[in-house]
């Protein structure tokens, strides 16, 4: 049985991601302790409200460095909803620019569209080789739940490392849905609040601890 951490820094919905991971086959401790994230098989970064509260939360519980750290190994991270977002260079919401972490390229910026927020289940568009969406049909739809988005990939190809798998959703216009980057993978989505689907995504992400 996978030991999962579900990073605890103040934001998120941590007993939803503790019952989900749970309920998809882990064994899951929900803590702020470092060594513990460090050390688990998979941590699970959460984040909900506004980006720069979040980085804020982040930052003073030392998330930024954990994560820096498990990356360096090798050691698999699951960012969700704001938890993805602050992966990012920069959060810009309500003209208040923050900085995230840093470990992909790019802004999070509020989408172009006119209803908001995006609230409700939405289909998303995931390569054909995907890990996270295997098994799960073309059309199945996620629980989202934002106003912001990352609405460019701007990581450049590499020689030397594999490309991302990028997973698109559209609500006024295009943003990413999803990455798998190497050990860093992210949903902006909810999989713990999306029904079987959201199950199976996070069992395809405790396959692969």
């Amino acid at each position: 049985m996978a030991r999962v951490v579900v990073l605890d820094y103040g934001s998120g919905n941590l007993r939803s991601a503790e019952r989900a991971l749970e309920h998809a086959g882990a064994d899951v401790r929900v803590t702020s302790d470092a060594d513990a994230a460090v050390e688990a098989d998979g941590l699970v970064v959460p984040g909900v409200g506004a980006f720069a509260a979040c980085m804020e939360g982040l930052l003073a519980a030392g998330g930024d460095k954990i994560i820096d750290r498990r990356l360096a190994g090798g050691r698999p991270v699951l960012g969700i909803c704001v938890g993805m977002q602050v992966l990012f260079d920069r959060g810009v919401e309500h003209g208040v620019q923050a900085d995230g972490c840093g470990q992909w390229p790019g802004d999070v910026e509020r989408l172009q569209a006119d209803v908001l927020p995006h609230m409700g289940w939405n289909e998303v568009s995931a390569p054909a080789d995907s890990v996270l969406f295997a098994g799960i049909d073309p059309g199945t739809r996620f629980y989202f739940v934002h106003s912001f988005a990352a609405r460019r990939w701007e990581l450049p190809p590499s020689e030397t490392i594999a490309p991302a798998r990028v997973t698109w959703a559209e609500h006024g216009e295009p943003f990413i849905a999803a990455v798998e980057n190497g050990p860093l993978s992210a949903t902006q989505f909810h999989p713990e609040k999306s029904g079987e689907a959201g199950a199976k995504l996070l069992r395809n992400w405790l396959g692969t601890l």
